[in-house]
């Protein structure tokens, strides 16, 4: 079995573009959730709180024709990739279309302005506003083409549209490829492009907050007063590589990844299983050979809906009992759905190597129907760990758990 580590990591969130702004604004305990002013157009829709990502723009040198091709959410994908790429020293690599680099990369669904063009089609019997692209932009593997295009990429392409575990199980899935010797590196992650349907989607199961004049308060996982999630975008890469790969090339290393855990509840759509998550976090255990005691930090899922938080909870003190540190990504940048798993990632390796790690902000009052974990409240902790965790679990019962290994 062949090793492998992260050689580039880059991304765009709701709390910045790169670590330095991103820690900070963890440092300060500084959301990036607002109140969608535009959105109070919609009847019906209950929340009006969303976390957009700030000062996004695709460069200048992406013109017109590279961009006719990508929607918000493959932008994410292929801006994200470039400075992961670039991160890795593999941007201008001579290499990237040998056949040996290939792109693990999921969102929930693609571009939604392409999904309006082709309802004006069945709804009003025009095709005025559709063009050769619609549907490019629209696809589920929009993001994982649109990155094999622009650099050149003739690899394996792996599309995980999985909903909120796309970006992790991207991650995961380059993490086999390249475990397995089919691939050398893998671009890994996900993206999401923000859209009141998406809230919609949560909105319709009383899912979503309504503290729409205090957004700065919510979401609020694992607390007792919480009263729902917040829905974000974004968009995150992780460069995997072969461990003697990277290392014939002087490939800087920025973490091991070790654990690979996904399964299925197999029971309800929208009703998270406590037991098969518990299930995914030991098969992450299991693949990378370390006890539980071994984590040092667990990144969670963390969303901020009841059901959700209770179960993760349960599933976590199944296998860590009270001891393991634990907090979400999701109480300062919402829930980004399919970039959700490769931020998160992201951020806990950073964390990793920083030896902080930031609590989850708003949480006052632990829910006493949460189980009894070492929730990181009001400051972060300083923690020197070889191995972080990072879990994440989907819409249709789909689990994720990876583990990191500090590289000294």
């Amino acid at each position: 079995m062949k090793r492998v580590v992260v050689t580039g990591m880059a991304g765009f969130s709701p709390i910045g573009n790169d670590w330095s702004t991103i820690k900070e604004n963890l440092a300060a305990g500084r959301s990036g959730i607002v109140r969608m002013h535009d959105w109070d157009r919609y009847e019906g829709l209950n929340t009006r709180l969303a976390a957009p990502v700030s000062n996004f723009k695709m460069p200048s040198y992406y013109n017109r024709k590279a961009l006719r091709s990508m929607g918000r959410v493959a932008q994410f994908g292929v801006y994200a990739a470039e400075r992961a790429l670039d991160d890795a020293n593999l941007l201008d690599w001579e290499q990237l279309g040998n056949g040996r680099v290939g792109i693990s990369f999921g969102s929930s669904a693609g571009d939604t302005n392409a999904f309006v063009d082709f309802g004006n089609m069945l709804m009003n019997c025009s095709s005025d506003g559709l063009n050769a692209n619609s549907y490019i932009k629209m696809m589920a593997h929009t993001g994982p083409v649109n990155i094999s295009v622009r650099f050149g990429i003739r690899g394996r392409v792996i599309t995980t549209s999985s909903a909120c575990t796309s970006g992790s199980q991207g991650i995961g899935y380059a993490y086999e490829a390249i475990k397995f010797g089919t691939q050398d590196v893998m671009v890994a992650g996900g993206s999401e492009g923000l859209c009141a349907t998406e809230a919609a989607v949560f909105d319709t199961l009383y899912a979503t907050s309504v503290m729409n004049d205090m957004p700065h308060l919510s979401p609020r996982p694992f607390d007792r007063d919480r009263d729902g999630l917040v829905i974000g975008e974004g968009g995150g890469v992780l460069i995997l590589e072969e461990l003697e790969h990277a290392r014939a090339r002087g490939a800087r290393i920025h973490a091991e990844i070790v654990g690979f855990g996904t399964n299925s509840d197999g029971s309800h759509v929208t009703q998270p299983s406590a037991a098969t998550m518990e299930v995914a976090i030991r098969q992450a255990l299991d693949n990378a050979q370390v006890s539980p005691a071994e984590i040092g930090y667990i990144s969670a899922h963390g969303t901020a809906t009841d059901r959700g938080d209770i179960a993760e909870s349960q599933a976590t003190h199944a296998v860590f009992g009270a001891s393991t540190p634990i907090s979400s990504l999701k109480s300062y940048t919402g829930h980004t759905l399919g970039a959700c798993g490769a931020l998160e990632a992201w951020t806990a390796i950073e964390m990793m190597n920083e030896g902080w790690f930031s609590p989850t902000i708003n949480l006052e009052n632990v829910d006493p129907n949460c189980a009894d974990l070492d929730y990181l409240m009001h400051e972060g902790r300083r923690i020197d760990t070889e191995y972080v965790m990072s879990n994440n679990f989907a819409f249709g019962g789909v689990n994720t758990s990876l583990i990191f290994k500090h590289w000294r």
